[in-house]
């Protein structure tokens, strides 16, 4: 049986995929399989996969005859997927040699659905450990528990898929396939249904990821229309935090993020289109609107001043009629 799937899509990457794929050589072991999942790359990526599927032991190809977008893309590397153990990588990050045998002993010596890892973030030659949001390491805990307090960052914050490993029964269930079609915030309603109905997770100090920030290809680069599905995203966090059987409590981490995630856009909105950045307004003062009222004015009185009076401000635009993110 293949012991561990590792999910990897690709697109448009030519310059970083022979870097990953190096980095999954180093990674390799007969009992694991990479899924290189090319969703449908207009560029050099092709070949350079090709190449990969006859040199990386392990290697399956898959390519999309159309560009899904990165939550479409690890779909599909999930319904392939063999492994008892299922994990991610982005086609323009790498891995340090042997670190996914360290991840497997890590989640086989716990026990548990899934193992949140810390990472490390490059941008440019800079380097900097970005860690889980948790304070206890290498103890089995209750995911549910670990999604409050409301005005702190925690575990569901720190979205990175690519950030840990999952079992093969969490996929069974049908809690780490992601939402078709999202371009961005992928992460967020995945993240938080892994924390409401997995029934364990740990968080461990393993370092092996280097995710790759500023690339100009990547969609936090791209000011289009692609980046307002984060309003989707986290749209679909909100009902399905409010169908919860414990809404009253986590209504308000959700909406105090989503929030905050609103702000954040509106906060750099210059790197957007101009008609991008008229929709993005429209669009979050619709979204503002949508959410639960009390649990909004809450939100908005516990935050600091500045991003409170935006929010305020944006909350009482008059959305035109129609619209829709």
């Amino acid at each position: 049986m293949v012991k561990l799937s590792v999910i990897v899509p690709f697109y448009n990457v030519q310059q970083y995929a022979p870097d990953t794929l190096r980095s999954l050589g180093a990674n390799a072991r007969d009992d694991f399989e990479f899924l290189l999942v090319d969703d449908c790359s207009r560029d050099g990526t092709p070949e350079v996969l090709r190449r990969a599927e006859r040199e990386l032991p392990g290697a399956v190809l898959v390519r999309h005859e159309k560009n899904g977008g990165l939550a479409t893309a690890r779909n599909t590397g999930i319904d392939r997927a063999r492994g008892e153990y299922l994990t991610f990588l982005d086609g323009d990050d790498w891995l340090a040699p042997g670190y996914y045998e360290r991840l497997v002993a890590a989640i086989e010596g716990l026990g548990c659905d899934f193992l949140r890892t810390d990472h490390v973030q490059c941008t440019g030659r800079a380097r900097a450990v970005h860690r889980v949001p948790h304070g206890r390491r290498d103890v089995v805990l209750d995911p549910r528990a670990a999604i409050l307090p409301a005005d702190r960052s925690t575990s569901v914050d720190y979205a990175y898929a690519w950030a840990g490993i999952y079992h093969r029964r969490l996929a069974e269930r049908g809690l780490l396939h992601f939402t078709d079609g999202l371009r961005t915030a992928e992460d967020r309603p995945w993240i938080w249904r892994l924390h409401r109905e997995a029934e364990s997770f740990a968080v461990t100090g393993l370092l092996g990821v280097f995710y790759r920030r500023g690339v100009a290809s990547s969609l936090t680069q791209i000011g289009d229309v692609r980046q307002l599905d984060f309003l989707r995203a986290f749209d679909q966090v909100i009902a399905e935090t409010a169908a919860d059987r414990d809404a009253a409590e986590l209504l308000p981490k959700a909406v105090r993020t989503y929030c905050a995630i609103i702000s954040h856009h509106l906060g750099s909105i210059e790197r957007f289109e101009p008609p991008v950045a008229r929709k993005l307004k429209s669009l979050s003062a619709a979204a503002l609107r949508r959410m639960p009222q009390d649990v909004l004015t809450e939100a908005l009185d516990s935050m600091d001043l500045e991003r409170a009076t935006k929010l305020r401000r944006l909350r009482r635009r008059p959305a035109p009629a129609g619209t829709a993110a």
